[in-house]
């Protein structure tokens, strides 16, 4: 098992894609985890999904090799957490479904427990509100897949406690993510910039000044980005893109988040990205 100054025991609330993707960067770090979920269908596919996402990560240098996988117990029991050392909440990124989880986890761990959640855009102080204990409350906006990507955005709110934040820290370090702290505001900063990006990349499809491959292209070339932005949102999920420019839109009140027609036709007709298949661009095999 990795060696980790504290012995962690990490609870997953939310078997989507990013959930099972925390899931599985916890579990090929030696750590157990709790994957929690409602949806016992979802449960099903995830407990073979971690152990297939952590040989991919160990293939990709994002999951050490030759760990002792961490024990993984799937439930659809909020109470089955109360023993974890911190949670990560990965619900859809609604506020009042995201509140409502917090609200219920923060009454069955123990006080001081740190709580992340993983939203990609709602205010964490605006989340925390929900909770039992504000102050165990913070952000952790993990990129996707979250077992190849280091890099973690944590946001500290205007009530998260010095001890949870730490606790938190810890947690992203025993993983070997390198947490990045900003402060709370709609978007923090990955998403403030990244979603206006996409938004405007897919009105400029939209309006017929270039092909989703070249925006890609140029910001490649041009610009050293290792990926474009409409390559970007088809990983994202486009679903997942018009939600979040929608909770950008409305707290800001910057009318440059509301979504590109294009955006919120493509999910109309079932076009999320790699996980359909076909997004801004088409992706062979199984969509995963």
């Amino acid at each position: 098992m990795t060696s980790t100054a504290f012995a962690h025991r990490l609870a997953v609330v939310g078997a989507g894609t990013m959930g099972t993707g925390i899931a599985a960067l916890a579990v090929g770090h030696g750590i157990p985890t709790v994957l929690i979920d409602i949806d016992e269908a979802q449960l099903d596919r995830a407990r073979s999904e971690v152990f297939r996402l952590t040989r991919l990560g160990q293939m990709m240098g994002g999951l050490p090799r030759g760990a002792q996988a961490g024990e993984l117990v799937t439930t659809g029991l909020v109470g089955d957490l109360a023993e974890a050392t911190a949670v990560v909440e990965c619900v859809t990124e609604r506020a009042d479904l995201k509140a409502e989880v917090l609200a219920e986890v923060t009454k069955v761990v123990a006080p001081g427990t740190p709580v992340l959640s993983n939203t990609s855009g709602i205010p964490v102080d605006e989340l925390a509100e929900a909770a039992a204990r504000p102050a165990d409350v913070l952000g952790a906006h993990f990129m996707n897949p979250p077992y190849i990507i280091r890099a973690v955005e944590v946001i500290r709110g205007r009530r998260t406690s010095p001890t949870a934040l730490e606790r938190g820290l810890d947690l992203l370090t025993s993983v070997t993510r390198e947490p990045i702290v900003v402060g709370d505001a709609p978007g923090f900063v990955i998403n403030r910039i990244l979603q206006w990006s996409i938004n405007r990349a897919a009105h400029l499809v939209e309006e017929g000044v270039s092909t989703p491959a070249d925006v890609d292209a140029l910001f490649v070339g041009c610009l050293g980005h290792r990926t474009g932005p409409l390559a970007t949102a088809d990983l994202i999920g486009l679903d997942n893109v018009v939600d979040s420019l929608w909770v950008l839109q409305e707290r800001t009140g910057d009318a440059g988040y509301q979504p590109a027609e294009l955006l919120q036709r493509m999910v109309r007709e079932g076009k999320l990205g790699r996980k359909s298949g076909q997004g801004f661009f088409e992706y062979g095999g199984t969509p995963s």
